[in-house]
């Protein structure tokens, strides 16, 4: 389940091919790339940036080994920090899950928490030493979406459109990485347009969905609905308050799943 919020992070522009999009709209990959990118990039314009998004999450985990298949389903809300000025802004997230369990993945900007109140454990890692311990990875899919051309080759999917006409994106990480063989993205439709025609998403949050294959044929599905933009969420609000009684694992690095 901690693989979810885990999607993962990059991509580098390919050549911009045009194709016909629905109502006569001549969209090129650039655009649908720059549409991903634009609203979680730091130093653009603050009118078109995303600063934070709530909504409801659907996951379907596929184990290949195991034959199992796995969904669950709850709310993120996500808030992104650029008072450092960096050129990816940080990420503070809250994923709540209610099925198939209940558990929370937390994070304040420099601090990871995974609760699992079933088992009464909540497993805690320092951003740093994540990043630290993984660094041929792509870091998480949430901290680099503003910069995803810069750690992934991007290209169309095939199919490049779904069936009401929303863009596929294909994403394959440019370092050999043993979480992410590739990945999909599905970009709206309504926010390439808007992006296209002003400039700017507006309010349209712009990932449909993603999808995560790694190098062993397991896969991931996480699809976004009833998305809400720049609600004005506190930094607050992603701060982890312990539980009293919980046991406290700290990771070595080698077992992180994130």
């Amino acid at each position: 389940m901690k693989r979810l919020c885990i999607l993962s992070l990059a991509l580098l522009l390919a050549a911009p091919s045009l194709l016909l999009a629905q109502k006569g709209e001549s969209i090129g990959l650039s655009e649908v790339v720059a549409t991903l990118e634009g609203p979680f990039r730091s130093g653009g314009d603050p009118q078109a940036a995303i600063h934070d998004f709530q909504g409801d999450f659907f996951q379907e985990s596929r184990i290949v080994s195991l034959d199992r298949l796995q969904r669950g389903r709850g709310r993120v809300s996500v808030k992104f920090d650029r008072d450092r000025g960096d050129l990816v802004p940080r990420a503070l997230f809250r994923w709540e899950y209610d099925q198939p369990t209940t558990q929370e993945i937390v994070s304040d900007g420099s601090t990871i928490w995974v609760y699992l109140p079933e088992n009464r454990q909540v497993i805690r890692s320092e951003i740093d030493f994540t990043s630290q311990a993984r660094a041929n990875d792509p870091v998480t899919f949430l901290t680099g979406l503003g910069n995803l051309s810069r750690d992934f080759l991007i290209t169309w999917a095939s199919p490049n459109q779904d069936l009401v006409g929303n863009w596929v994106l294909e994403l394959r990480p440019r370092r050999v990485s043993p979480m992410i063989e590739r990945m999909q993205v599905v970009v709206a439709r309504e926010a390439v347009l808007a992006k296209s025609r002003s400039g700017q998403t507006g309010s349209v949050f712009p990932i449909l969905s993603t999808l995560v294959y790694d190098p062993s044929g397991n896969s991931t599905l996480i699809e976004f609905s009833n998305v809400r933009v720049n609600r004005g969420l506190s930094a607050g609000q992603f701060n982890f308050i312990l539980p009293a009684g919980v046991e406290v694992l700290r990771p070595t690095g080698a077992e992180m799943g994130f």
